[in-house]
C-alpha cells in the first residue's frame, strides 16, 4: 500500500472512513430508553437516578463516598472546598492541563503554583512539586494528562510528608489503572468530567469521589443544599438547607441516565479504543518508524483508560530536523484531521499574570498571597516545549484493523518522505501549545 504522500502528488488512502470507527459516545436504544423516562417522568432535577448512578459508579471506582456534579469544573471546586482550600492558600498544578484543573481556586481566594511536567508521561512531575512547597500549600492538584496515569505513589508520599492534600483530576482517564490501581482511586479526593468529548461521556456532568467521608460531606454542603439532610457533621448540620459556596452542583438526571447504562459497558469499550490505538502504534513501529513514538504507559505499570486524545511524542531529530508543523501540513493533506502541542501552557496566559478578576485592585492571582507567586512560572522547560514535540494520532474507537491500515499508512509514508517534503519549503508555523491544525495551501498539496 506504500506512495507518495499526498502532499507531494500521491493519491490519498483515507476516504470515506465508516462513521463508527471513531462516533463516540456509543448510544443506544437502552440510553434512549433510561433518558426518556426521564423526560416523562419529569424528573430531570431530582436526585433519585443520580443517587443510583453515584452508587454504582463509586463502588466501580472502588471508593467510598460518589457525589454527582453538573459539571467536572464542579466537581473540583467543590474538591478544594472539601480540601480547605481558601484565601491565601496555595494549590501545586501543573501547568499543562486544561483550564478547569487550575482557574477554580481564585473562587475560594486562593492562588496556583505551576509545577513542570514530566517529559514522558506529560504528567505533573513529582520532582518539581516539593520544592514548591510553602507553609501556605495545602494542596496538590495532579492531572492524568491525555489518560497517562501520574506516578502517584511518589506523590503521595510528598503530600504525606508535607501534610498537603492530593487531588486526583481524572477527567482524561476514567477507567485506567496505575500499578494495579484505578487512577482516581489514589489521592485524598478525585474528582472528573463526564462531558461529551471524554472517553466515559454521559452528558455534561461530573463526579467526586473519596473514601473520606468528611470530604464528601463538605462537598455535599458547598453545593448540594437539597442533600443536606444527608450530613452528619455538627459544623455543617448547623447550616443545612442552604449551599455554603453559594453553588448549584446537582447532576442532571438526564446523565445520570445515561450515565448507569454506559457505565454497564465502559471497560468492554475503553478496552477495545486501547486495542485500536495500540495496533496503530504497532504498524508505526513494524514499518520502522523512529520520530513518533506513543504517548502511554508501559503495559507492566497500567493503562491509559480510554485514551481520551491519543498522541505521540514527535523527534525531529529522528526525522532529519523536519518542523512539525512540516509534519502537519503533510498529514493535513491526507485529510486526516491533526494537532500539535496538547493544551496551551496555562503559565503562559495572561489571565494568569495581570488579570484583575474580582476588583481586588491587582493581578488576583497574587492578591491573597505575600509573595509573587508568578516568579515560580520561569522555570517550566519541559512544559514550555512540549508545542513541538506532540502531534495527534486518530482516535480510533473500534478495532477496524482494514481501516487502521491506511491511517497507519498514511502516517508512515508522511514520516519516511522527510527529504522529499523538506525541498517544498514550506512555512514553519509557530504551534507554541496550541491545539492547532496545519492549514495547506492547494499549490502545495499536489493532486489533493
Amino acid at each position: 500500500m506504500n506512495g507518495k504522500p499526498v502532499i507531494l502528488g500521491g493519491t490519498p488512502i483515507v476516504i470515506n472512513a465508516p462513521e463508527s470507527l471513531f462516533k463516540w459516545p456509543i448510544i443506544t436504544k437502552e440510553d434512549e430508553d433510561a433518558a426518556l423516562d426521564v423526560l416523562r417522568r419529569g424528573a430531570m432535577s431530582g436526585t433519585d437516578v443520580t443517587r443510583q448512578f453515584e452508587a454504582e459508579f463509586k463502588t466501580w471506582q472502588g471508593r467510598a463516598y460518589g457525589l454527582g456534579y453538573n459539571n467536572g469544573t464542579g466537581a473540583l471546586l467543590g474538591a478544594l472546598w472539601a480540601c480547605d482550600v481558601g484565601i491565601g492558600d496555595e494549590v501545586i498544578c501543573p501547568s499543562l492541563t486544561y483550564w478547569a484543573s487550575a482557574i477554580p481556586v481564585f473562587d475560594l481566594g486562593a492562588t496556583v503554583v505551576f509545577a513542570d511536567c514530566d517529559p514522558e508521561t506529560l504528567c505533573i512531575s513529582p520532582d518539581d512539586i516539593e520544592h514548591r512547597i510553602t507553609k501556605r500549600t495545602k494542596a496538590i492538584m495532579v492531572v492524568h494528562y491525555l489518560g497517562h496515569p501520574c506516578e502517584m505513589d511518589k506523590i503521595l508520599e510528598i503530600g504525606k510528608k508535607h501534610k498537603v492534600k492530593v487531588i486526583e483530576d481524572f477527567s482524561h482517564a476514567q477507567g485506567g489503572l496505575y500499578k494495579g490501581k484505578k487512577v482516581g482511586s489514589w489521592g485524598d479526593v478525585a474528582a472528573s468530567s463526564l462531558m461529551s468529548g471524554k472517553s466515559f461521556a454521559i452528558g455534561e456532568a461530573g463526579i467526586l469521589v473519596t473514601d473520606d467521608k468528611l470530604i464528601y460531606e463538605k462537598a455535599m454542603a458547598f453545593g448540594h443544599y437539597e442533600r443536606s439532610g444527608e450530613l452528619t457533621d455538627e459544623w455543617l448540620v448547623s447550616y443545612a438547607g442552604l449551599p455554603m459556596g453559594g453553588y448549584k452542583h446537582r447532576m442532571h438526571q438526564i446523565s445520570a441516565a445515561v450515565g448507569r447504562v454506559q457505565l454497564k459497558y465502559y471497560d468492554a469499550r475503553a478496552q477495545e479504543i486501547r486495542d485500536a490505538v495500540n495496533y496503530f502504534w504497532s504498524k508505526l513501529a513494524a514499518a520502522g518508524v523512529k520520530c513518533l513514538r506513543a504517548h502511554r504507559i508501559d503495559a507492566s505499570l497500567g493503562n491509559m483508560s480510554g485514551w481520551y486524545v491519543p498522541y505521540g511524542h514527535y523527534d525531529p531529530d529522528a526525522n532529519g530536523g523536519l518542523h512539525i508543523s512540516h509534519v502537519l501540513a503533510a498529514i493535513k493533506a491526507e485529510g486526516i484531521e491533526v494537532a500539535a502541542g496538547g493544551n496551551k501552557p496555562l503559565h503562559t496566559h495572561p489571565l494568569f499574570h495581570t488579570a484583575d478578576i474580582f476588583g481586588h485592585g491587582k493581578p488576583t492571582r497574587i492578591a491573597n498571597s505575600d509573595w509573587d507567586v508568578r516568579t515560580g512560572d520561569a522555570s517550566l522547560p519541559i512544559t514550555e516545549a512540549v508545542g513541538e514535540r506532540l502531534l495527534s494520532v486518530p482516535y480510533f474507537k473500534k478495532l477496524n484493523k482494514e481501516w487502521i491500515d491506511k491511517y497507519a499508512e498514511a502516517y508512515i509514508r508522511v514520516l519516511t518522505a522527510t527529504d522529499e517534503i523538506k525541498k517544498l519549503n514550506l512555512e514553519t508555523v509557530d504551534v507554541g501549545g496550541w491545539h492547532l491544525s496545519s492549514k495547506v495551501s492547494p499549490e502545495r498539496a499536489g493532486s489533493k
